[in-house]
């Protein structure tokens, strides 16, 4: 798989691709319950399952996504493909920052804080390290600025210090 990996980082670049991986979204979702997270984006590119509620319905919504690591937290980005407006689940974030990931069937409850300054640069070489389309998607977003995450885990489960409670 690693070959087609590679390959999926360099064809994220084109239009095409971010239409056909929009499509394929859920489906995505679909494997991603079906394996209770084990399976997202057919294990290609590091992939977790983010539940947050809605912001509207109060309702829980799952997103297949990209992430990288960072310390103990997982950081997300709302690039939306490149898209002018921002994914629902970035808006439902800044809502109820409480959410929960699931990666590789593991589900751990987080908190999200908006990436600023010098952070959000920091995170955003992450991020473009592991999918370079991302700078890309800048340029199509119509100016806006596309939101990064840092989602810290909190409450039993997650490592020493993490929840504020030492």
């Amino acid at each position: 798989m690693p070959a087609l990996g590679a390959l999926t980082r360099r064809l994220g670049h084109h239009r095409w691709f971010g239409a056909a991986a929009r499509l394929l979204v859920p489906a995505d979702r679909v494997v991603g319950r079906l394996t209770r997270g084990r399976v997202v984006a057919l294990g290609l590119i590091p992939s977790l399952i983010l539940t947050t509620t809605g912001r509207r319905s109060g309702r829980p919504r799952s997103n297949p996504l990209l992430y990288v690591r960072d310390g103990d937290a997982y950081v997300v980005i709302g690039s939306n493909w490149g898209q002018p407006h921002q994914p629902g689940w970035s808006m439902n974030l800044l809502a109820r920052p409480e959410a929960e990931v699931t990666v590789r069937g593991r589900q751990i409850r987080v908190r999200a804080d908006v990436a600023t300054g010098a952070e959000r640069d920091r995170l955003w070489q992450l991020l473009v390290t592991e999918w370079p389309a991302y700078r890309t998607y800048v340029s199509r977003a119509g100016g806006r600025e596309i939101r990064i995450f840092r989602l810290a885990p909190v409450g039993r489960g997650a490592p020493a210090g993490a929840d504020g409670r030492g």
